[in-house]
């Protein structure tokens, strides 16, 4: 059986973890990433082979500050999220700071990116929510990157 026909003969969230963290059909991704569950999320987004659009879905999925926050780490680490991807998980990083849930991992991965400017990851340590902890870890990040 192929991806596509396992997507009818899925019982628990663990057979839709299992199926996101092993497929590398976007048609099957696209449809694991409609579910409700935040593991599976988590999975998708872990997938080397989930296409920027699928990404830039799951920037908007809300479920707990905890799982929110694993999400959008694992989101602004993943190589094809850029473009309207990027600039979605970094609007959700900036609502996830405003709203107190110290999505800092997140954070620092995004500062980690040589495609996102040196100025858009500064001005996330100037947000509500940021600590001073924060910034340093955010220049030390910038640091880091090449011509850093």
């Amino acid at each position: 059986m192929d991806d596509l026909e396992a997507l009818d003969h899925l019982h628990d969230g663990g057979d839709y973890r299992r199926l996101a963290e092993r497929t590398a059909n976007p048609v099957v991704l696209r449809e694991l990433a409609r579910c409700g569950y935040p593991f599976v999320w988590h999975a998708i987004a872990a997938n080397p082979a989930t296409p920027g659009d699928v990404l830039a879905g799951l920037a908007d999925r809300r479920h707990t500050p905890w799982n929110d926050n694993r999400l959008l780490l694992l989101l602004a680490e993943h190589p094809a999220t850029v473009g309207e991807a990027l600039d979605r998980v970094y609007d959700a990083v900036t609502r996830q700071l405003a709203a107190g849930h110290r999505p800092f991992a997140a954070v620092l991965a995004l500062a980690r990116r040589p495609d996102l400017p040196g100025d858009r990851a500064r001005g996330l340590g100037s947000l509500p929510g940021a600590s001073a902890r924060l910034r340093r870890g955010i220049t030390r990040e910038l640091a880091t990157r090449p011509g850093g």
